[in-house]
């Protein structure tokens, strides 16, 4: 028997997946399922790049809108809804399909992650101070010494990871790296067709900043101001865009530095999203956007041969 099939659409920001995945859904009877850290987090609209509303009109979309600013959400909260999520559409005999560029949350939705220890906020933060204060370097130092192996896989510069590997090292019986040794719990009865969108550099970058400066052009500044309001501890507000808007409203940095940050970080952000997803395997990569018609014919045709 045939399994049924898991189409996956990824790939830097702004490299269309939304409306390749939008496109593909439509044709094939789909729903889409959102594989982003961000938009996960209700009112937060501007900064994150949502699916326009007509989008959503056009296609079911799953994942977006899910937990309040406030609430942790991790990688293993994605990939337990993201499940369930992709169970549903199953059961209503519709395609699934992954959009998105969070590629940690897609390794965990696909590949499934170790039972680690339960978060520790606390120690968390006080892992970040210690980073704030003496640099993530300092971070990675005392990795290297609890878990040799952990610190060679995660970069000097990664707080994120750093954070979560001393977390485990400091809270669990075991390492980090043992951990992983452990094995995990991959997602199970689909066939996967992954599609990667690899659009030329200097056109992504130009749209980057097209993006950029539309967001600052809708609301982003109204919109942060409102959110700093009324969620100032939320972490989402750390993130690109957000952040810019919140040292531009206390006035750090201007209007146009703000702009040009935000631009500069999302550049920066699609380099590491396409390091990742080159590892990821057995990706039939596109050499284009998502939303143009060349590139949508070409997965039309891949979709419709592997069903």
């Amino acid at each position: 028997m045939t399994l049924p099939l898991l189409v996956v659409v990824l790939g830097p920001t702004a490299s269309g997946k939304t409306a390749l995945a939008v496109r593909l859904a439509e044709h094939f009877d789909g729903e889409i399922v959102s594989c982003d850290s961000v938009t996960v987090y209700r009112e937060f609209e501007i900064g994150t790049a949502k699916p326009m509303a007509q989008e959503r009109q056009r296609v079911p979309h799953h994942l977006l809108d899910v937990v309040s600013p406030l609430e942790a959400f991790t990688a293993g909260d994605y990939a337990r809804l993201a499940r369930l999520a992709i169970s549903g559409i199953r059961s209503r005999g519709h395609l699934p399909l992954i959009a998105g560029g969070a590629g940690l949350y897609l390794r965990a939705l696909i590949e499934g992650l170790f039972a680690g220890p339960a978060r520790s906020e606390d120690l968390r933060q006080r892992l970040r101070v210690r980073a704030a204060d003496r640099g993530p370097l300092h971070l990675h130092r005392i990795l290297a010494r609890l878990d040799p192996q952990a610190a060679k896989a995660i970069h000097p510069n990664d707080v994120s990871k750093l954070v979560r590997a001393l977390e485990v090292c400091l809270t669990a019986s075991h390492s980090l790296s043992t951990l992983w040794q452990q094995g995990r719990d991959p997602l199970a009865g689909f066939r996967i067709l992954r599609l990667g969108l690899a659009p030329d550099r200097e056109a992504l970058y130009q749209r980057i900043n097209t993006r950029a400066r539309q967001m600052f052009s809708q609301g982003l500044i109204e919109e942060t101001r409102y959110l700093l309001q009324r969620y100032p501890a939320a972490r989402t507000l750390e993130s690109l865009g957000y952040k810019q808007s919140v040292q531009h409203l206390r006035g750090e940095i201007t209007l146009d530095q703000a702009i040009a940050l935000t631009g500069q970080g999302h550049r920066n952000f699609a380099k590491r999203q396409m390091t990742w997803f080159r590892r990821e395997p057995d990706v039939q990569w596109m050499s284009g956007f998502g939303d143009e018609a060349q590139v949508q014919q070409q997965c039309l045709e891949k979709v419709a041969a592997a069903l």
